[in-house]
């Protein structure tokens, strides 16, 4: 089989497995986006592609001055800048692969350092790091960057578990420097909370229907606990909105109150398991955040929820504020879908609310014989804390009974 034939076939078989990428390139293997592209089922992997050539460009990305522009910590960067933009972009519950790549070869007139590339790869749950030095004089500038596009190639197969393998056309004194890093679910969470990744998803159900499987239907909450009124007022929702991809979104960090702890998260992410439903977890409290991280998605909340989001009060008291930051949610394509709920003992629903004319129809009301939000999560620790506590007497008395 000729080499254009082996590179054909191996980039066929990344196009058929799940895993999608966004790939941020700079100073080389260009060749590479072309083999992608190239090859039919490119748009089954490929979510975006990216080259920041110039310095400003690369600053823009970045959002700060690069001290080195080719070294792998850049490199390692730019993966998960792309790792954490394929998140936002890709279909809800697929694996994605966040590529960077920064590269220093040949040029004109010659430069006087080495000939080098480095690559890294971000998944969730781990990051491949690889390094190579190029021998000078030996390629021209279009062959070190096809030796390179065959090595960051090479490493988009691995990362999609896809056998197989090619000459990358390094010789044998080229040996490349490669690491795999691999994290636990706990040091995920702990980059989440910490900002570094923007949310991880827990695909526990594949379930996803009617014409817009990609349009995420989305129920926040801190479920402490997850109640059947949650899984209720979702199910609901799907068929408010005719179809979607369901899924409970759980924030680690809070507007008011100190971030949950990564045990905290695990043992509240275990609810969703045991009910077989998918819930991604977020950093972002806010709406206008969330928006921005889940775009094209409709929020399932509450009355009282829906009360505040149009309370200037909460804009620090600006309504054009308010105005410019729901405007900005609607552009991303938002919606939410509100649910009555009893509110200081009154039934309170959408149309009870004042919502300003230009952001009127990214409100959606659940009409109340299809779901009342009756119940909550505060009611039913009181409750769960009186039994606990009259557990805790009939056993005080048990125990002074047979001591008698």
């Amino acid at each position: 089989m000729g080499e254009a034939m082996m590179i054909r076939t191996i980039v066929e078989a990344i196009h058929s497995s799940p895993t999608q990428a966004v790939v941020y390139l700079s100073g080389g293997a260009s060749v590479a986006l072309g083999w992608l592209m190239s090859v039919p089922g490119a748009s089954n992997t490929l979510l975006e592609a990216v080259v920041p050539y110039s310095r400003i460009s690369m600053i823009q990305l970045l959002g700060r001055v690069p001290s080195q522009h080719c070294s792998q910590a850049m490199a390692s960067e730019m993966a998960l800048l792309a790792y954490n933009r394929a998140v936002k972009l890709s279909k809800p519950g697929f694996p994605v692969i966040g590529v960077g790549f920064t590269g220093a070869l040949a040029t004109s007139p010659p430069k006087r350092g080495d000939h080098r590339f480095f690559l890294s790869m971000r998944a969730s749950d781990r990051i491949w790091e690889t390094s190579v030095t190029l021998t000078k004089n030996l390629r021209s500038r279009e062959e070190e960057d096809k030796v390179a596009s065959r090595v960051l190639i090479q490493a988009m197969a691995k990362a999609c578990q896809v056998s197989g393998t090619f000459d990358s056309g390094l010789t044998e004194s080229e040996v490349p420097d490669e690491s795999e890093t691999q994290f636990s679910e706990e040091q995920e969470l702990e980059q989440l909370i910490q900002g570094q990744l923007c949310f991880k998803v827990y695909p526990f159900s594949k379930e996803a229907y009617g014409s817009d499987k990609d349009r995420k239907i989305i129920l926040p909450g801190s479920f402490n606990p997850l109640h059947d009124g949650h899984l209720k007022l979702l199910e609901v929702a799907m068929s408010v909105r005719g179809g979607g991809y369901p899924c409970f979104e759980l924030s680690a960090v809070n507007a008011d109150k100190p971030p949950l702890s990564v045990a905290q998260i695990k043992d509240r992410v275990k609810q969703f398991e045991a009910a077989g439903k998918t819930v991604i977890v977020s950093n972002q409290p806010y709406f206008y955040k969330k928006a921005e991280l889940f775009p094209g998605s409709s929020f399932v909340i509450g009355a009282d929820t829906a009360a505040r989001l149009v309370n200037p009060k909460y804009y620090e008291g600006s309504y054009k504020r308010m105005l410019e930051i729901l405007g900005d949610c609607k552009r991303t394509g938002c919606v939410f879908l509100v649910g009555g709920r009893n509110v200081d003992g009154v039934f309170q629903v959408l149309e009870d609310i004042d919502i300003p004319e230009e952001i009127r129809d990214m409100f959606v009301s659940i009409p109340a014989e299809k779901f009342r939000m009756d119940i909550s999560s505060t009611e039913l620790r009181k409750k769960q804390g009186g039994v606990d506590k009259r557990k805790r007497e009939n056993a005080k008395e048990d125990v002074e009974q047979s001591s008698k």
